[in-house]
């Protein structure tokens, strides 16, 4: 079997990667960063078509993504997403129209209430990311409806791991909660601290994309542990592991308006093709610190 992962160098990437070589596939990677893989934009064309035409893959995985809701990353994220994905698409039916192929959707796409998300809650498109992410499952759709594609769709809700950056809050905690067991006395500014919203570990979702690309019954899924923690239960879990107050570090900013006061997914579907998270929300924690 040969695999072929757009997005390679990103955390989903990295642990997909080593998930597939446990299964046996011979691994290849596509990213725009610097590598020991294909080095190309997967918004050109040409670059994608020679990608898919020389590897042949039997599995192909789409994960870049600029993971930003920005109005600034209005191109940026259409580039990688939306023309990725077509790119993609009409690659794999030109050169290996039987490729399973696998696209990466989020949460942020869904029209949301509060209530848990499934695979029937409606689109809303509230930000560029969003609008991006539509745009890729549209086509994913079309591409396996109409043109008989195994097109495969799995709604990725927010999971984290060692291997994400300080640009993505959960990380930015740990970061600062490490030095400061240093012995640094940095200020830690954060917005609304009871957002709620999953905490997953990328591992865990990657294993569930694989799952899902490996039976034929299910095409899209929402993929996420159904439980919601706030953002202060990770603070005072992380600062609780050094002792130290974490009242005395973080400084919460008033103005702040964050996107969503619950984000939370219903993960029926997927569960019920035999996939459970391994790693909650205190192991996840642990982690990140650097304690297992």
């Amino acid at each position: 079997m040969r695999s072929l992962i757009f997005g390679i160098s990103g955390q989903d990437g990295r642990y997909l990667s080593d998930l597939l070589r446990k299964e046996g596939c011979d691994v290849i990677g596509y990213s725009r960063s610097q590598g020991d893989w294909i080095i190309g934009d997967i918004g050109d064309f040409e670059s994608v078509e020679a990608a898919i035409k020389s590897c042949q893959p039997d599995y192909i995985f789409h994960l870049a993504a600029n993971s930003t809701t920005n109005h600034d990353a209005l191109f940026a994220n259409h580039n990688a997403i939306s023309t990725g994905t077509l790119n993609i698409l009409e690659c794999a039916k030109r050169h290996c129209p039987e490729a399973k192929i696998f696209l990466s959707g989020s949460a942020m796409q869904f029209k949301n209430d509060g209530f848990p998300i499934n695979e029937q809650t409606p689109f809303a498109a509230g930000s560029p990311y969003s609008v991006s992410r539509i745009q890729s499952v549209y086509a994913g759709r079309y591409f396996r409806q109409v043109l008989g594609m195994p097109i495969y769709v799995g709604y990725f809700f927010n999971h984290d791991s060692p291997l994400r950056t300080e640009r993505h809050v959960n990380q930015k905690i740990i970061g600062a909660v490490k030095r400061i067991a240093n012995g640094s006395n940095e200020k830690l500014e954060i917005g609304n601290i009871d957002v709620r919203k999953e905490f997953n570990f990328s591992g865990d979702m990657m294993r569930a994309a694989w799952r899902l690309v490996n039976q034929s019954g299910i095409f899209e899924a929402v993929i996420g542990c159904g439980k919601a923690y706030s953002i202060r239960d990770w603070i005072e879990y992380c600062f609780a592991k050094i002792n130290k107050p974490w009242q005395d570090f973080v400084i919460i900013r008033q103005d702040f308006v964050p996107e969503y006061d619950i984000l939370v997914s219903n993960p029926r579907l997927i569960k019920s093709l035999g996939w459970q998270p391994e790693v909650g929300f205190n192991q996840l924690a642990d982690l990140m610190l650097g304690n297992k």
